[in-house]
């Protein structure tokens, strides 16, 4: 049984930084792709950056260069360093993980269609 338990929302100023964690257990960490959606009140849920079992990282327009994703050196547990956050980053995040396809020798992330796992989420809330 795969479960994702999120941690380290909260509340911060415009201009503020958090970190979240998302403990991963369950699952063979290697045959697995991670990734962080958020989806906000009325709005749909977004992609932010998904983890290739090899580590190779993408990350949404959005976020880029203000988020950054990494994992330890166990894989089994996910983190988002979110900087210079902005009262638009308010949402609810969520970590997911998901077996993918396999190409280029490691598990690659899905991006045509839902994840299978999903954490339940951590709120983070920006103030201006």
């Amino acid at each position: 049984q795969v479960q994702l338990v999120e941690s380290g929302g909260g509340s911060v100023q415009a201009g503020g930084s958090l970190r979240l964690s998302c403990a991963a257990s369950g699952y063979t960490v290697s045959a697995y792709c991670m990734a962080w959606f958020r989806q906000a009140p009325g709005k749909e849920r977004e992609g932010l950056t998904s983890i290739d079992s090899d580590g190779r990282t993408t990350y949404a327009d959005s976020v880029k260069g203000r988020f950054t994703a990494s994992k330890d050196n166990a894989g089994t547990t996910l983190y988002l360093q979110m900087n210079s956050l902005k009262d638009e980053d308010t949402a609810q995040y969520y970590c997911a993980a998901d077996s993918g396809y396999y190409r280029e020798h490691a598990v690659r992330c899905p991006r045509d269609r839902e994840f299978r796992y999903y954490g339940r989420g951590t709120q983070v809330t920006v103030s201006a």
